[in-house]
C-alpha cells in the first residue's frame, strides 16, 4: 500500500529565505551536494528555481527518508535519486560537488556529525567551493534570542549529544582544522543564520 511522502512545515517558512542567498553562491553548472536532506522539499522547490545545468544530488543519514525525498522530487530531471549518506562515513558515496548546502543539521546530531561534515566537505569540494550551513547558532556562547536558548535546551532533554553549536568556539574552529574558511554569514528569519564556509 502507498504512503503519503512525509512534510515537514519548517520548509515553506524558510525555503525562500534559502534560496534568496543560494542563488548568490551557486555555479552556472555543476553539483549541489545536500547533506540531510529530509523529506527532499527544499531540492523540490529550489532547483527549478536555480540554473539549469545545475544538478541536486539528495542525501540523508536515515535509510526511510530517501523514498520520501524520491516521492517530493520526482520528475525534476535535475535533480538525482536520494542517496544515503552519514556525514561520519570515512568515505562519501559522492565523490565530488561543487557546493554542499546542509540545513538544520549540526543541532539535532551527535558533534561527530559536523566534524564528519567538515572533513567531507573538505575532500570533495575543489578550491574555493562553498559548504553553506542554515540553522541556529550560538555566538560568544550565548544564544542569539530566547527562543534558541528553548530550543537548545529541548534538544538536550532529547539526546545530551545534541545542541545549538558555537560559531565562535565549536563551528569556525572545527572547519578552519581541516582547511574551510569563514566566508560570511547572513541573518535569517526565527533567528537562524546562513554561515558559509569555503575550501581553502
Amino acid at each position: 500500500m502507498d504512503r503519503h511522502p512525509r512534510h515537514a512545515p519548517a520548509t515553506l517558512r524558510n525555503r525562500d529565505a534559502i534560496l534568496s542567498i543560494l542563488k548568490t553562491l551557486v555555479p552556472d553548472r555543476g553539483l549541489l551536494l545536500e547533506i540531510a536532506s529530509g523529506t527532499g522539499e527544499h531540492a523540490a522547490h529550489m532547483t527549478p528555481r536555480l540554473p539549469p545545468a545545475l544538478v541536486w544530488q539528495p542525501t540523508d543519514a536515515a535509510p526511510n527518508a530517501l523514498a520520501d525525498i524520491d516521492a517530493h522530487t520526482a520528475g525534476c530531471e535535475s535533480i538525482r535519486p536520494a542517496l544515503l549518506l552519514d556525514t561520519r562515513m570515512p568515505s562519501w558515496p559522492v565523490p565530488r560537488a561543487d557546493i554542499i548546502l546542509c540545513c538544520n543539521m549540526i543541532h539535532i546530531a551527535p558533534w561527530e556529525a559536523a566534524l564528519g561534515l567538515f572533513a567531507g566537505a573538505a575532500r570533495i569540494l575543489p578550491t574555493g567551493g562553498a559548504l553553506v550551513l542554515y540553522g541556529p547558532f550560538r555566538r560568544q556562547g550565548l544564544h542569539t534570542a530566547p527562543s534558541n536558548a528553548e530550543f537548545d535546551r529541548s534538544l538536550r532533554a532529547r539526546d545530551t549529544s545534541w545542541g545549538v553549536r558555537c560559531l565562535d568556539s565549536e563551528v569556525r574552529p572545527a572547519a578552519a582544522a581541516v582547511g574551510l574558511e569563514f566566508a560570511a554569514e547572513h541573518s535569517m528569519p526565527a533567528n537562524n543564520l546562513i554561515i558559509v564556509l569555503r575550501r581553502t
